[in-house]
């Protein structure tokens, strides 16, 4: 999502700033907007502080990176040339890359970015450790590093497409796959603290897939199945969570969840299968949901 973030940008900002729009007017529109975004995830942990009777409130959060994120790669998308926007991905990359190994552990709760984050966030954080007392948090400040790097990677990829330079994202895609392959050897591809080897890896995949689907919806004219997610993500997303925050907090997901899957596919399937099987009538309902609101053209935006 952070690599389609950094590909919005660059389809949004970049052309009108070729159209002479000042970049102090766009950056107020980048900030605002991603102020708001911020504002909607601590909006959305505070109603899980109380659905979920948590003992502490969670400051981070999926929604709050993406803020983080969208603000700096737009400034940066909007003052910062092409050229230096590969060097500071760079730099993220080796900064991060020597900050996580200097730590010594990737463990949860022992890695340096966990440290750092309980240090500054102190009980605000995901989970605690009861035995150590330690703090981890898969969307923390420290790790938010990685998550610039590859809004930054989709940013000159939204660039390339843009200028139909589809080449470009293929050999991008095969140089970082294959760098983050390499990276994986010394630091592991992981992404609750979005290291370097999971920032090329995964942004290797996503150029390719980015240049597949070009070629199938845009060139060849597929059709865009994700659409109806994509122009109401912000509804989806905090529609989904504030749904789930309502059965916790009036005690019906649990009895929902046994009468309709858990109760009766747990004897013929396990676990697992159940679990599944909700999950995506989740997803399914509030795909239902979006379907309908793009067919009568009402889109949620913050």
């Amino acid at each position: 999502f952070l690599f389609i973030v950094g590909v919005s940008i660059a389809l949004a900002l970049m052309p009108r700033v070729e159209q002479g729009v000042a970049p102090s007017a766009l950056r107020a529109t980048v900030l605002k907007r991603a102020a708001r975004i911020v504002g909607l995830g601590l909006l959305l942990h505070l109603c899980a502080l109380f659905a979920f009777d948590l003992a502490h409130y969670r400051v981070m959060g999926v929604l709050q990176r993406i803020g983080l994120c969208f603000a700096l790669a737009g400034v940066l998308a909007l003052y910062v040339r092409p050229r230096g926007q590969w060097t500071v991905l760079a730099s993220l990359l080796v900064g991060y890359a020597a900050l996580l190994a200097w730590g010594g552990s990737y463990a949860p709760f022992d890695n340096i970015a966990s440290r750092i984050d309980h240090a500054l966030l102190g009980v605000h954080v995901y989970q605690i450790d009861a035995a150590t007392g330690r703090g981890h948090d898969p969307e923390g400040l420290v790790s938010t590093l990685g998550a610039l790097a590859t809004t930054l990677f989709g940013l000159r990829a939204g660039d390339w497409l843009r200028r139909g330079d589809t080449r470009a994202l293929w050999a991008a895609g095969l140089v970082a796959m294959a760098a983050g392959y390499a990276l994986s050897y010394w630091q592991p591809i992981n992404k609750n603290l979005w290291t370097p080897a999971y920032v090329l890896w995964t942004g290797g995949i996503a150029c390719w897939v980015l240049a597949v689907v070009h070629r199938l919806v845009d060139l060849r004219g597929w059709p865009a199945w994700g659409r109806a997610f994509g122009v109401n993500a912000i509804a989806a997303y905090a529609g989904s969570a504030f749904l789930l925050y309502a059965l916790v907090a009036t005690g019906a997901l649990e009895p929902l969840y046994q009468h309709a899957f858990a109760g009766w596919m747990t004897p013929l399937w396990g676990p697992y299968v159940p679990s599944l099987a909700y999950a995506l009538a989740f997803v399914g309902v509030w795909w239902l949901v979006v379907r309908l609101l793009d067919a009568r053209r009402i889109y949620f935006k913050i």
